[in-house]
């Protein structure tokens, strides 16, 4: 069954597909098959723990294949902020068996044989991915293997890479949205290490060593802290085997892996930032303490996002874009591993006043609080909403995406269940929930006020 079929199965669109049988699971020696859902079949490598998620699409002309690890911004400490998106970037530098001395690094063989790759570092995850044809999946398997646990991590590789991650973290800071968001969560998130930014604060950056860098890779880049995740164009029985041959000799971590056991304290009363600095335009953030991506109350906030900022005729565009407060309005539940915060974003014309436009907003969520929404609201939302989700797992790259966010989050079945979930939400849901977390002593509030250069 095609990606696109599966899609439409998994999002009740096509209700006449959904009866058509699925691909039955494969048995692989050294392989336990774990469950199955959706087309989805999870297995675990007896010899390390590994888990990998097999999509076949017989449709399919190319092949996705991730490696995700469990590790992210939320597993650094004071002192060590940067070293997941760091150590991203230098595991493009070569591994032992696999490098530019040798002729064969991971870029070379990438563009020999026609692939796209990257990665890319979140709070709760990091993962490295290529898209490639079915010829060429043996070859990426044996690179990425290779760099699980033999990554070079030269100092000279990490003098070159400062260049690139200066810039990077450059870019955000001349970013004035991208700055206030950053401040927001550093000050609604005081102990929990949502508090830093991916990309680290500038001073530990800079004192970033190979040898502090080397105890984290040590750390997390582990067969049992990882996921591999497979999508598109390939033998369920042929790809496994290659995932056993160059992943099974790959012990387990030695040490347990750390857990994040830190939790924020409850907040007492509302908190408020003001940044001013060099800009055209301000902007307004409102952050709200809310739950975890895989707590019952999820799907209702998200709803609620989508009711409050979804389309032009959403109650937060109407109250504030419609009357030229603001140029842009949204709002939205951030899903993560851990407790996230559901966030009000507000950009505002020059010369706006950020007290209308914030007093405006806490209007529209206290009506949703007082008078609730109703079916249609939601109805009207979710259409929308559903469309979108075909769009973004269209194709292997972006199914693989998807899968690998809900993993990240806690469960990947939740890339299968999602709407099913939100198509449950009832109108006293969403107004249970907006009492429940839009609460102004649970709020971090901070205003961007552009200044003259």
């Amino acid at each position: 069954m095609s990606v696109r079929r599966l899609i439409c199965t998994w999002l009740s669109l096509c209700p006449l597909i959904a009866g058509t049988a699925m691909a039955q699971p494969v048995e692989v020696p050294g392989f336990t098959h774990v469950r199955s859902l959706g087309g989805i079949d999870e297995y675990r490598l007896d010899a390390n723990g590994l888990t990998v998620l097999a999509v076949p699409d017989s449709a399919a002309t190319v092949v996705s294949f991730q490696v995700l690890y469990r590790v992210g911004s939320r597993n650094e400490a004071a002192g060590t902020t940067g070293d997941t998106h760091l150590l991203e970037h230098l595991m493009f530098k070569g591994s032992q068996h696999y490098n530019k001395a040798l002729g064969n690094a991971l870029n070379s063989y990438m563009e020999r044989v026609g692939a796209t790759f990257n990665a890319t570092t979140s709070m709760d995850r990091t993962n490295y991915f290529g898209t490639l044809g079915r010829d060429a999946l043996e070859g990426y398997i044996a690179i990425e293997a290779d760099r699980m646990r033999n990554l070079l991590l030269r100092p000279e590789d990490l003098a070159s890479e400062m260049t690139v991650v200066r810039n990077e973290y450059e870019r955000g800071e001349n970013s004035p949205f991208t700055a206030l968001f950053q401040q927001v969560m550093a000050t609604a998130y005081q102990a929990h290490p949502y508090h830093h930014p991916t990309i680290g604060w500038r001073s530990d950056i800079e004192h970033a060593s190979v040898d502090k860098l080397r105890r984290f890779y040590d750390t997390f880049y582990w067969p049992d802290n990882a996921t591999v995740i497979l999508v598109g164009d390939f033998r369920p029985n042929q790809a496994l085997g290659w995932v056993r041959q160059y992943y099974g000799g790959i012990p387990r971590a030695p040490q347990a892996i750390p857990a994040v056991t830190t939790e924020e304290p409850s907040q007492q009363g509302p908190r408020r930032l003001v940044l001013k600095r060099a800009g055209a335009t301000g902007s307004l953030i409102i952050a709200f303490k809310g739950p975890r991506a895989l707590d019952p109350d999820a799907p209702a906030l998200t709803v609620l996002g989508l009711v409050l900022s979804q389309g032009k005729s959403s109650r937060l565009y109407r109250a504030l874009v419609d009357t030229t407060v603001a140029t842009q309005a949204g709002a939205g539940f951030h899903a993560l591993r851990d407790p996230g915060p559901f966030v009000v974003t507000i950009s505002l014309p020059l010369d706006a006043k950020h007290e209308q436009a914030e007093k405006i907003a806490w209007t529209e969520l206290e009506r949703i609080k007082t008078e609730g929404v109703t079916r249609e609201d939601i109805q009207r939302v979710l259409g929308p909403y559903r469309a979108d989700q075909v769009y973004q797992r269209d194709g292997v790259r972006a199914t693989s995406a998807r899968l690998g966010n809900a993993v990240s989050q806690g469960d990947w079945t939740r890339f299968v269940t999602e709407l099913e979930e939100l198509e449950k939400v009832t109108p006293a849901d969403v107004q249970r929930v907006a009492r429940k977390y839009l609460v102004e002593n649970q709020s971090t509030t901070g205003w961007f006020v552009p200044e003259k250069s």
